[in-house]
């Protein structure tokens, strides 16, 4: 299953905005895995703080192409010494489980007998269940490769993928030093080293069947798994860090040609993507600042893909600060993402604005003793243009007032007995949702009515 949250920001029918807000309800997610531990012979915690927040040697692991290894090579030489294979003698596999259970605050409409509500209640064994091959390729060149079973929806299908190589360079004058190298994946940020950027952001987990806001920007999950991209990226004295490149539509499970028959929206043509950071490290000290964004043209879902396109630009900033010693681990991010919308296609036909906004502000501080016990609490912010022709009265994931404002707040509490095991509990809870508080839907559901009891079993072996 796609591990980000998929909320819409693409103008559609509202029948179209309902069905989105509904698989918008699954939390993001993001893996830790053994087989770099394998591969490296370190401990998980020499990358991460907690999985799956990375630690400054985390991000030059990623950033080198996954291929610190300390273990036999099988090597290919040629009669001129020159390599031709270097695999690790023990494949870099990982498996990871997550095992649920969730808990609304008032049960959802039941779908067969009109007014009656649904249980309040789900247990998910496995919510998910995921395959890596994450490791060292070649010298060089590495991958973190995920399939991923979806409990829920009980299907398997590609999961977030990055696959890189990279190189490195001594530039001669002290503390001068260069990291660059190219990746190919399929979720715009995932390829990032920061856990303020939305691929790898907190919350980290979450439930697959409570539901979510619908509205969220192209850049916060809307694309993962659904296109390709490759970018190019420069990291400088562990220090300042650089990336461009594109990303095109690759759409899973769709008609393939695309053609007016697709269910989903696509990207046409070339969506450029950049990425600007700057890192300082003191004593166990981290502090990053960035900025982060994409532009991508798209056909609206059953619309010629000759015809006109919705605009859609995404401009971010973020940053994040970890104090990391052996007994105590602090980490505070945020992330502020404005998306512009040129709806030329979808106010043609749907008769949306010709322009709309959306603003996603979240904000996460997250503390842990000697790895092992923790708490985090985030509260994240959607605003955005009153667009009536997207956000329409529907039970449950509709807006009655035509408006995306959401705001709502995750506090959790997390207990690791060993690094590759987390057991989570999490309580979610709105103010405000998707326009409104009370009544937000037309139908009589409350905001409140969306607050979320969770727990999880988190596994990775």
């Amino acid at each position: 299953m796609k591990n980000l949250r998929s909320r819409l920001s693409r103008p559609a029918l509202p029948w179209l905005f309902a069905c989105a807000a509904v698989a918008a309800a699954t939390a993001p997610s993001a893996w830790a895995v053994p087989s770099y531990a394998r591969q490296t012979g370190m401990a998980c915690s020499t990358c991460h703080t907690v999985f799956p927040e990375l630690t400054p040697f985390g991000r030059e692991f990623k950033l080198n192409g996954y291929v610190l290894d300390n273990m036999k090579q099988i090597k290919g030489i040629t009669m001129e010494r020159a390599e031709t294979l270097s695999l690790n003698s023990i494949p870099p596999l990982s498996v990871m489980a997550q095992i649920s259970y969730t808990h609304l605050s008032q049960g959802m409409p039941d779908g067969a007998i009109a007014g009656t509500s649904g249980s309040a209640s789900d247990a998910n064994f496995p919510q998910q269940l995921s395959l890596f091959y994450a490791g060292k390729i070649a010298d060089g060149l590495g991958s973190f490769i995920q399939l991923t079973y979806d409990g829920v929806g009980d299907h398997f299908g590609m999961d977030n993928t990055d696959i890189r190589y990279a190189q490195h360079f001594s530039l001669g004058a002290p503390d001068s030093d260069l990291i660059a190298g190219v990746t190919l994946n399929n979720n715009p940020t995932v390829q990032d080293p920061w856990n303020s950027t939305p691929a790898w952001g907190f919350p980290y987990s979450g439930s697959s069947t409570a539901p979510g806001p619908a509205a969220g920007t192209q850049i916060d999950g809307a694309l993962g798994t659904s296109v390709a991209g490759l970018t190019a990226y420069a990291w400088y004295n562990h220090s300042l860090y650089g990336e461009v490149g594109v990303y095109t539509g690759a759409k899973v499970g769709d008609v393939h040609p695309v053609d007016s028959t697709q269910v989903n929206p696509s990207v046409r043509g070339l969506a450029p993507y950049w990425r600007l950071a700057y890192e300082a490290r003191w004593d166990q000290n981290a502090l990053s600042v960035g900025t982060y964004g994409i532009r991508t043209s798209q056909v609206p879902a059953g619309q010629p893909v000759t015809g006109p396109t919705d605009k859609f630009t995404d401009i971010a900033l973020d940053s994040q600060y970890q104090y990391i010693t052996d007994d105590h681990q602090l980490t505070v991010l945020g992330t502020f993402i404005h998306e512009h919308q040129s709806l030329d296609a979808s106010s043609l036909v749907a008769g949306t604005n010709a322009s709309d906004s959306l603003n996603t502000t979240k904000l996460v501080a997250s503390y842990y003793w000697r790895r092992k016990i923790g708490a985090a609490f985030g509260v994240f912010n959607t605003t955005g243009s009153t667009d009536a022709a997207i956000y329409a009265p529907a039970a449950v994931v509709g807006s009655a007032n035509g408006s995306p404002n959401s705001r709502w707040y995750a506090a959790e509490v997390n207990y690791v007995p060993f690094l590759n095991v987390k057991l989570q509990l999490q309580y979610v809870w709105y103010s405000k949702f998707n326009g409104g508080g009370g009544n937000y839907d037309g139908s009589g559901r409350n905001a409140s009515d969306n607050n979320t009891l969770y727990l999880l079993g988190w596994f990775n072996f």
